[in-house]
């Protein structure tokens, strides 16, 4: 397998990002929490406080408010295209800002073609936590509407259209599964693809 980056940020979703009335959802990253630690289940990931404390994230199997479906339990994004977002859109799209689990340092853009030989995650102790069925992590409305700064009581138009297909194909992230046993994660294990 090739080094495809290092970690630079482990980070949970405590609640959902989504906000508000169905008409009038908007974008929230409140609920996002930097971890230095994630363990990768098969159930999803648990994040670990500085202080040890447990905090599970929303897509985990067992969250009281699970949004599980069986394919978003652990999510990847990368660096270089919070770059390419940024530049379309501002500096307020911070790194890990969408949210996904865990965030790669890359300096190419990461198309889901390159990740169709597999991804895995090496540990500083060597283990390694393979991950399974990558898919692309399909934007949503309300994120669009954050990255655009559109108002959040005004109407979509076509211009959210444009940033929902700027963001998908995996500019936005991937999600992914895990089958193994229960593993932990930290802040510069390294990402490996092949």
């Amino acid at each position: 397998m090739q080094v495809l980056g290092v970690i630079r940020r482990l980070q949970v979703q405590r609640t959902s990002l989504k906000v508000g009335d169905r008409l009038f959802r908007s974008y929230d990253p409140a609920g996002i929490v930097a971890v230095p630690k994630l363990t990768i289940t098969s159930a999803g990931v648990v994040g670990w406080s500085d202080d040890g404390d447990r905090i599970d994230d929303i897509h985990h199997r067992d969250h009281p408010e699970s949004k599980n479906r069986g394919d978003n339990s652990i999510s990847l994004g990368f660096t270089s295209h919070y770059d390419e977002i940024r530049q379309a859109y501002g500096d307020h799209v911070t790194d890990g800002i969408a949210g996904e689990n865990i965030l790669i340092e890359q300096d190419q853009l990461i198309g889901e073609d390159d990740l169709i030989p597999g991804v895995a995650i090496e540990t500083a102790a060597g283990k390694l936590v393979r991950l399974g069925n990558l898919i692309v992590a399909t934007p949503c409305v309300e994120f669009s509407r954050f990255a655009m700064q559109f108002p959040p009581d005004a109407r979509p138009d076509e211009s959210v259209t444009t940033t929902l297909q700027f963001l998908n194909d995996g500019m936005r992230g991937y999600y992914a599964t895990y089958s193994g046993p229960d593993t932990a994660i930290c802040v510069g294990d390294r990402m490996l693809f092949g």
